[in-house]
């Protein structure tokens, strides 16, 4: 088994060394292959069952923030060395790790498949692998999440809405997949929904002054305010006096983001309706759209009652990620 695990890392090493050829003799590359969201590890069965593995689903099935209950970063399947070969290699996101004497903490693009990333931790013990872990598991959860992203936005790219609603209103376009469908539109507001097995995923827009969110100290009590009187407005709940606020029980989460090349502000949290037993998660960008002298406001949310939500926001978050601010050019 040791000789296999090193004979393997020396074929990923001359893998991930080859990955940028280029020209005449440019390798042929398969597509990459598997569901969305889903994470290959690729290590000895004993190794996964102690404290690597152990730290390996800390990081990489950690709980999402923002959801309403447990769910994984990444739906993780191990795999054993001697069988990673023909079209397990095609993964999209593969994590390979091994004791071994060779020390390596690596990422890399497109070493067997395309699009794909493989993440590669090697040490002489588990107290080094453990160690490559921690320096590497941001990096490689960035760049395996990119890669789950493209490949979101490739699938619902086949089919995209062809519905001006956001072009006419706000100046931008996103790549909408064609089942949403526009429910609401107003002066500075535009709903697209779809109907999902037990319930939707909308998604929201609306814009607000520049010098909205001045106040640093205040900024999450400002988001707060901002969400539920844009729901009290616009998004009503399932009987009269009833419509969509951010949760009072916590606060959202609040990370910096960039998003249609701009600086942006990302938010993740749970909604609910005021007076009626009606919850699920949100993610909000704030963009600074200084030309147009506004907070662009995107948003994505899901009701889905008794379902897991991830996949569903992600599908959001890619949708999302594609807002253009300059669809003349594009389209030039």
């Amino acid at each position: 088994m040791k000789k296999f695990g090193t004979l393997l890392v020396a074929s990923i090493v001359l893998a991930l060394g080859s990955c940028n050829d280029s020209g005449p003799n440019k390798r042929f590359l398969p597509q990459s292959t598997g569901p969305v969201n889903s994470l290959l590890v690729v290590m000895d069965t004993e190794l996964w069952k102690g404290p690597v593995g152990d730290k390996i689903r800390d990081e990489f099935a950690a709980q999402i923030i923002g959801l309403p209950q447990i769910e994984p970063l990444f739906n993780i399947t191990q795999l054993p060395p001697k069988v990673f070969k023909g079209p397990t290699m095609y993964s999209r996101s593969i994590l390979f790790v091994d004791k071994d004497s060779t020390v390596l903490a690596h990422i890399s693009p497109d070493a067997y498949s395309k699009p794909q990333r493989v993440a590669v931790i090697t040490g002489p013990t588990e107290e080094i692998m453990i160690k490559n872990l921690d320096s590497l598991a941001p990096r490689a959860i960035k760049a395996f999440k990119e890669v789950e992203l493209a490949e979101a936005q490739k699938r619902f790219n086949r089919s995209l809405s062809k519905d001006k609603a956001l072009e006419e209103e706000f100046g931008i376009t996103m790549n909408v997949p064609s089942l949403y469908k526009v429910g609401k539109r107003e002066k500075n507001f535009v709903w697209m929904d779809i109907q999902i097995p037990k319930g939707t995923m909308n998604i929201i827009a609306y814009s607000m002054p520049w010098n909205s969110f001045e106040n640093d100290s205040t900024f999450v009590q400002d988001i707060i305010k901002m969400r539920d009187s844009i729901g009290e407005k616009y998004v009503p709940g399932p009987y009269e006096n009833t419509y969509m606020i951010t949760e009072k029980a916590f606060a959202p989460y609040v990370f910096p983001a960039e998003i249609g090349g701009k600086k942006a502000a990302e938010i993740k949290g749970v909604w609910e309706i005021q007076g009626y037993p009606m919850a699920g998660p949100f993610l909000t960008y704030i963009i600074n759209d200084k030309e147009h002298n506004r907070k662009m406001i995107l948003e994505g949310f899901t009701f889905a009652p008794s379902t897991e939500k991830r996949d569903y926001m992600f599908e959001l978050e890619a949708i999302l990620k594609t807002v253009n601010f300059n669809p003349q050019a594009t389209s030039d």
